[in-house]
């Protein structure tokens, strides 16, 4: 039997880094999306542990100070593109708004430590929210380019095809036939 299982991603990371956490008696209080406060200083053999233990999740503790605000924006825009409530947001002024800095100060770290704008990172997420949902919520383009604030259907369509290499609808059949091939 097969099962299709919706998660929520920072729900999984969130959970993964409490145990963690907790499994070296640490004392903590998370303060944002992959941003936590430990009540004590921790020494080198101690943060290497952590390191160590948060490696094979996938969970690194960022150290460089371009590093930690190039994860904020990332932390921002999947916030914004994992909200259903996101219409009302033009993504650069939430961006300068929610992290205190001129967009194009954020736009020009991003690029400096990712070498990709943060316009690619905002189409490659919507269009993974795009595939979530016609795969899991299985909502028409439509909706989906509504609420992930397309300005049409044949937008979403071309960015998801430049980003994916195949249609919405090529996407969907190859959906379709593998659920169809598991029965």
């Amino acid at each position: 039997m097969k099962l299709f299982i919706k998660f929520d991603i920072n729900t999984i990371c969130t959970l993964f880094l409490k145990q963690k956490l907790e499994e070296q008696n640490l004392n903590f209080s998370t303060i944002g999306f992959g941003e936590i406060e430990l009540e004590e200083n921790l020494g080198i053999e101690a943060l290497e542990d952590l390191k160590n233990n948060l490696s094979p999740l996938g969970l690194e503790i960022v150290e460089n100070q371009k590093s930690v605000l190039v994860q904020k924006i990332k932390d921002a825009i999947i916030e914004l593109v994992y909200t259903d409530d996101n219409n009302n947001f033009k993504s650069s002024a939430y961006l300068a708004d929610k992290l205190n800095h001129s967009y194009g100060y954020l736009s020009n770290v991003f690029s400096e430590v990712t070498y990709s704008s943060i316009e690619n990172f905002i189409i490659i997420q919507k269009i993974e929210r795009a595939k979530q949902l016609m795969i899991v919520n299985e909502m028409s383009l439509t909706e989906i380019a509504f609420l992930l604030n397309y300005s049409s259907v044949a937008h979403l369509s071309t960015q998801f095809k430049n980003t994916t290499g195949i249609t919405p609808s090529a996407f969907l059949r190859i959906i379709k036939k593998r659920r169809e091939n598991l029965k």
